[in-house]
């Protein structure tokens, strides 16, 4: 492409590549040296040259990319020299004829090192790679590269963030994979290491990708509304900043509005219109304070701003005496407006403002300039990550893993107390056996009981913040099975899986003798290929599954011939390896049928079977996904396991589009809630049947109150179908609100 330029494009795009350099440098002159300077300024040559023939699926210059990046990490992360170089070279090892040897010839071991963490993670875990990915492996390996050196997981992001940005150039469905992919790793890491803009920025991206529709309809409301929104500020805040001018402080106050993903999230949740969110928006006060007052000086601003307006005890969050894992500090309370709505207010300091925002990143920045070694909270936290890890056994369900490391990544934390006073994070929802572990492991392995401010309790008891635990351990005790129901944290869950599979192992050990006797009394030979058909037969899962089976008694294999001798039954879907690409599989699936679908990439006609997860209809935006023994099942884009299937398994997923025909009904739910009045059920099961012909399966209303809230489920032919359908119902005497359910089948 590029030698198809002329003369005059290739001199504008050498100059546009210089000018964007050169706004690096300028955000970089106060953080680096004359050395540093040098050094960067080989690193853009370098890349420079090595990419000079590649371009981006935007067709730009691919070198726009690495500056980009490098202008993230420096502008927005705050990074410094060091992480705009990385970021200047980071595709260079896996996309160039530039080696890693290279690299450390010129710029050193430490950047190498940088270089060589990021290439791992691209070489496994990027779109434009061909390999499937598992990226329950990937989020492992991700995390890993922290023992390295954590500027590879912020290079990343900020690499991740500038895809996200420019993902317009890509076809439907990689932009679905990536943002799911994005939503699913990238958020929530940036969420736990504190980079709220980051992270924030890539769930919004996110969503606008997945479900532009919604994304679109509420960046347009919050538009309508930002100048009612202002007003509201400038007025509320007034007296605010009277007072906190009289008393001498320099501050400034903003009005943030809550991030359209976390809006969508709260009408998806709480089931309530955009218009009834009352905290669509938050103030916040920064203050200039030196360190040893900014803690008085933010509960002196709580003062001033409760003496105007009356707060919500519930809704007061002290994170500045007891900081978040991810080091995040700041004073929320929630006071009432004069006009009847909630309002939320975060008061904080300059420097606690740009350890929210930037997080470990900012942190990162403060302990190089400083040499401090002190260890705060986002150390604890990257410590224990490493040590989950680390310890994680080889054959650990790596899925699993990852879902409860994510879950651990975004839980609300509490503090509680040991019994010396000391004080210790865990997620909201920790029971006293995780506390047991997160004081060692082998207090929890020995665990019998607890007392929870001096009361005896079990070990399922939810800890709350503030509680004061103790620990009662037996040298007899050891982990059982049902412990993994009882605790929440990723420790925890790791240390008595690890045990459980000690345990297991000393039993597979007999099955294994028993097996042996078995292959050569009966004269089979022991090989990998009969072991594979018992494992298949048996649904063991693994050889070690298979053997703690056969140990334990839970199965016994009394003929070998019955399983080994026996004719394989095909299935169509087990033809599927790993590495099945999107185009492969309409070739695999060769079952037609005339219906109101067309799948793949070629577009056919196949047998699928809609996913009750989410009940898609005609109209809404879908996709199929190739299950082992259920065929192809067509899932909404906005189903709630979406997400996860497309980011954990792409390899598997069709294309899937509607057609037009009103042949066939569908099943869809519709919630109505509203205020009960006589008649009101018999005015809208009239618009049901008698105005749009609509049948309905089922129908169930509940009343409480004064308050009724009912399910309806009806056939309908698509998505405006339905949507006439609640417009009309919204319309009746009493009714509040109409919204769309994912139909259960029961």
């Amino acid at each position: 492409m590029k030698s198809e330029l002329s003369p005059e494009q290739l001199e504008a795009e050498r100059k546009e590549i210089l000018r964007r350099y050169k706004l690096l440098c300028k955000a970089l002159q106060d953080k680096s040296e004359e050395e540093d300077a040098l050094l960067l300024r080989k690193a853009f040559e370098l890349a420079t040259e090595a990419h000079k023939d590649m371009r981006r699926k935007s067709g730009e210059p691919y070198i726009y990319h690495p500056i980009a990046v490098a202008q993230i990490a420096v502008e927005e992360m705050g990074l410094g020299n060091t992480s705009a170089i990385c970021a200047l070279l980071h595709d260079t090892v896996e996309d160039t004829e530039v080696t890693l040897e290279d690299i450390d010839r010129i710029f050193g071991k430490k950047i190498a090192r940088i270089i060589d963490g990021l290439t791992k993670i691209s070489s496994v875990i990027d779109y434009n790679n061909n390999s499937t990915s598992d990226q329950a492996e990937n989020f492992r390996k991700i995390l890993l590269t922290l023992s390295d050196d954590v500027r590879v997981i912020l290079v990343k992001l900020a690499d991740r963030l500038h895809n996200m940005r420019t993902l317009d150039a890509m076809k439907r469905e990689k932009q679905m994979k990536i943002a799911s992919e994005t939503l699913y790793l990238y958020a929530p890491i940036a969420h736990r290491l504190g980079i709220y803009n980051v992270k924030t920025e890539l769930e919004d991206l996110s969503l606008k990708y997945t479900q532009p529709d919604i994304y679109l309809e509420i960046q347009e409301k919050l538009a309508s509304t930002d100048e009612a929104r202002k007003r509201f500020i400038s007025k509320f805040t007034l007296p605010i900043r009277r007072n906190l001018t009289a008393m001498g402080l320099e501050f400034e106050i903003k009005g943030r509005s809550k991030s359209i993903y976390s809006i969508y999230n709260k009408i998806k949740n709480k089931g309530v219109p955009f218009e009834e969110i009352y905290d669509i928006f938050a103030i916040r006060i920064i203050i200039e304070s030196p360190t040893d007052t900014e803690k008085s000086d933010c509960w002196r601003v709580y003062s001033v701003i409760t003496d105007f307006y009356q707060p919500s005890p519930e809704r007061l969050r002290d994170w500045i005496s007891t900081p978040r894992v991810n080091g995040y500090e700041s004073l929320h309370t929630t006071v009432m407006s004069p006009t009847g709505k909630w309002v939320e207010v975060q008061i904080r300091s300059k420097r606690m403002d740009q350890m929210a925002e930037r997080g470990l990143a900012a942190h990162w920045r403060y302990k190089e300039h400083t040499n401090d070694k002190r260890e705060n909270a986002i150390d604890t936290w990257i410590t224990r990550v490493r040590e989950l890890l680390e310890h994680a056994e080889q054959e650990e369900n790596t899925f699993e893993l990852l879902n409860t490391v994510k879950s651990d990544l975004f839980a609300e934390e509490i503090f509680v107390f040991t019994p010396k006073g000391q004080v210790r994070n865990l997620p909201s929802g920790a029971t006293a056996l995780d506390f047991a572990f997160e004081i060692h492991t082998e207090v929890g392995q020995k665990c019998i009981g607890a007392k929870i401010n001096n009361k005896l309790v079990p070990l399922s008891t939810k800890l709350k913040s503030g509680d004061q635990v103790e620990v009662i351990t037996s040298p007899k005790q050891k982990p059982r099975e049902d412990w993994l129901n009882i605790v929440t944290t990723t420790k925890a869950k790791t240390r008595i899986k690890k045990a459980l599979q000690e345990d297991k192992r000393k039993i597979a050990s007999l099955g294994q003798e028993i097996l042996e006797r078995k292959f050569k009394n009966q004269k089979y030979a022991y090989n990998e290929e009969n072991i594979e058909k018992l494992i298949k037969h048996y649904r063991a899962g693994n050889v070690l599954d298979l053997e703690y089976l056969i140990g334990s008694t839970k199965i016994e294999i009394k003929s070998l011939s019955t399983v080994l001798d026996a004719k394989p039954v095909m299935n169509v879907f087990d033809a599927l390896a790993p590495d099945t690409k999107d185009k492969d599989i309409a070739k695999i699936i060769k079952k037609y049928k005339e219906d109101s679908l067309l799948i793949g990439d070629d577009m056919d006609k196949m047998d699928y079977n809609l996913s009750p997860c989410c009940s898609p209809i005609p109209g809404d935006e879908v996709f199929g996904f190739v299950t082992i023994k259920e065929g192809i099942k067509i899932h909404k884009v906005s189903c709630g396991n979406a997400v996860q299937l497309l980011s954990n398994y792409a390899y598997r997923v069709v294309k899937a589009r509607w057609i037009s025909q009103q042949t066939i009904a569908f099943l869809s739910g519709i919630k109505v809630t509203g205020i009960d009045e006589i008649g009101l059920v018999n005015n809208i099961t009239k618009i049901i049947s008698n105005e749009l012909n609509v049948n309905m399966r089922s129908i169930s209303f509940d009343t409480q109150d004064g308050i009724f809230e009912g399910l309806i489920t009806v056939y309908v032919y698509d998505t405006e179908h339905l949507k006439d359908l609640i417009s009309k119902i919204a319309k009746v005497n009493g009714v509040l609100h109409v919204n769309r359910v994912d139909y259960k089948p029961s």
